[in-house]
């Protein structure tokens, strides 16, 4: 579960999230096919760009990859112990293939062992990006303390944290624990419950099995036609089951919309309407409202569209089947999120029950928290954590802009139309994101320790900085002004460029364990593929990171 914004008394905090429901015809709108192996509709096929595979060319990609595995462990170095488990496969227009690997050892899952081979359709020499280069070798896989010591330590520390109704999900499991750098035997704890505010607790422990000292933590639940509240009139995708329509759109992986009618759990009820016109376009405080549920079902829509026609991904994990949601969760709950373990996005109504975390820009923002989980497993704590927090800002924003949608204009702010804050402010800038009053402009030896919906700062500076470029300017009535760490002029290559920049280097060179440094390096390898190591484009890359002080 991952938080759109973070709560200042706490550490490990719930994303909130807002997207605008509406009422609308809703007409069962469909989309294109588009052929397997084939760029994004209407996109130039630049060699580094990644094709959209059909579900049977990826599935069978997948299956070669993982048949040869044993032979790609030894090619690269790998210990006899060491296994790799395919996660994905990434194939680039000029047929370059990037696998994405799990890592086990002696049996047991390796956290931190993620990989990606690099093989040019030449049959050239592969490469490899690490998440950690040192070699996983152990004494022993036998732990020296037992594991209920280890359940303990994962509980008291959610309770800590503010949890409520606090208990393990199962039994503590042993793994080793390798992204810190030295691998070591540890076991992870996961704690259910909920969390200080009410939003599902999924809080993973990971505990040293031979001194009980605890190594990290982080959160796994990430918090942030109809008429919509804040989207306005949209046509919806739908589908007619006898005399009744149905909230779900079978032509983008079957995404429904459930109602949880104040319920915390479970999946709730599907939205049925008797004539295909939803919502109202204005808050309501009944837990039957559908003006909640079509903004919930308009991001949905937007945000699978944006990824398919912008990257040629199909779905969050690419395997096209949609993720669903829920709305109406809790009473007066003040936050959204993302959850891995339901695979769902969940909303609730807000303050007075009356404004819905259900706005464009975080339903984009909360589900590319899935898409980051399905590809570099950006680990959400320090510089890797700003990083995660950051990617799904970028694309939240993307994906606002790409819907061109009058009601909610594309814009660099984040979650402009929840007005959490009471005072009409965003939760956050992409141009300058001190402006907030927490987040950092700029990177710094120290940013690790920040909470990550602040250290996530230089990252959206940098995105906002290779999009557009530094200084003043108006964009969609909205007013910038970037500036830059060493008082350098950038000049942006324009957000679709950008946007390409940084989701290859997601999908293809970040690992989970990635910090501001590596992301530099990923984004710069990202960019000589797409638009090659002397072009304007490269240049402007490095010339943004200097910007925020990463070199």
């Amino acid at each position: 579960m991952t938080p759109l914004y973070a709560r200042h008394q706490r550490t490990a905090l719930a994303i909130a999230t807002t997207v605008a429901a509406g009422a609308l015809l809703a007409t069962g709108l469909t989309t294109g096919t588009a052929a397997a192996d084939s760029p994004p509709a209407g996109k130039p096929a630049l060699a580094g760009a990644p094709v959209l595979l059909s579900a049977a060319a990826r599935t069978s990609l997948i299956q070669e990859h993982q048949a040869s595995a044993a032979e790609t462990a030894g090619e690269i170095g790998l210990g006899a112990k060491e296994k790799l488990v395919v996660k994905d496969v990434v194939k680039d227009a000029d047929g370059t293939v990037h696998t994405r690997y799990e890592r086990t050892y002696d049996g047991l899952p390796v956290l931190g062992g993620d990989l990606v081979v690099h093989e040019p359709a030449s049959g050239g020499a592969r490469s490899v990006t690490k998440a950690v280069r040192t070699a996983v070798k152990l004494s022993s896989v036998k732990p020296g303390i037992a594991a209920g010591k280890a359940e303990k330590q994962a509980l008291a520390a959610a309770k800590a944290a503010g949890s409520e109704k606090t208990e393990a999900d199962s039994a503590p499991r042993k793994v080793v624990w390798a992204a810190d750098g030295k691998p070591v035997l540890a076991y992870e704890t996961v704690v259910g419950g909920l969390q200080e505010d009410g939003t599902p607790n999924e809080l993973h422990v990971i505990t040293d099995a031979a001194t009980g000292e605890k190594l990290h933590e982080w959160q796994g639940v990430h918090t942030g036609t109809g008429k919509g509240l804040y989207s306005g009139t949209v046509t919806l995708g739908t589908y007619k089951s006898g005399t009744t329509y149905q909230l779900y759109d079978t032509a983008r992986g079957g995404h429904k919309t459930y109602n949880l009618a104040r319920g915390t759990s479970g999946t709730g009820t599907l939205f049925t309407d008797a004539d295909d016109t939803w919502g109202t376009g204005t808050a309501s405080s009944s837990s039957t409202d559908q003006t909640a549920a079509v903004d919930a079902a308009y991001g949905a829509q937007v945000t699978w569209d944006f990824y398919k026609n912008t990257f040629g991904r199909s779905g969050i994990r690419n395997d096209g089947k949609a993720a669903y949601s829920r709305v109406h969760y809790g009473n007066a709950y003040v936050n959204a999120f993302w959850s891995d373990s339901c695979f769902c996005m969940t909303y609730g109504d807000g303050s007075g029950n009356t404004h819905p975390l259900t706005s464009l820009d975080v339903a984009g923002h909360e589900m590319s928290h899935g898409v980051t989980s399905n590809t570099a497993g950006l680990n959400y704590s320090g510089e890797s954590g700003g990083l995660n927090e950051a990617t799904s800002d970028i694309f939240g924003t993307g994906a606002e802009f790409y819907a061109a949608n009058s009601s909610d204009a594309g814009d660099y702010l984040i979650g402009e139309k929840i007005n959490i804050n009471g005072d009409g402010t965003p939760l956050r800038y992409m141009d300058k994101p001190s402006k907030d009053g927490a987040s950092k402009d700029y990177w710094s030896s120290n940013l690790g320790s920040v909470d990550v919906h602040y250290s996530s700062g230089p990252a959206n500076h940098f995105f906002y900085l290779l999009a557009e470029g530094s200084g003043s300017k108006t964009i969609n009535g909205v007013s910038y002004n970037s500036p830059t760490y060493n008082g350098s002029t950038v000049t942006g290559i324009g957000r679709a460029k950008a946007l390409q920049i940084w989701y290859k280097a997601l999908t293809t060179y970040f690992t989970s364990t990635t910090n501001y440094k590596a992301a530099r390096t990923g984004t710069l390898n990202a960019a000589s593929a797409l638009y090659g190591s002397t072009s304007t484009e490269y240049k402007a890359v490095a010339a943004a990171w200097t910007a925020i002080n990463v070199s």
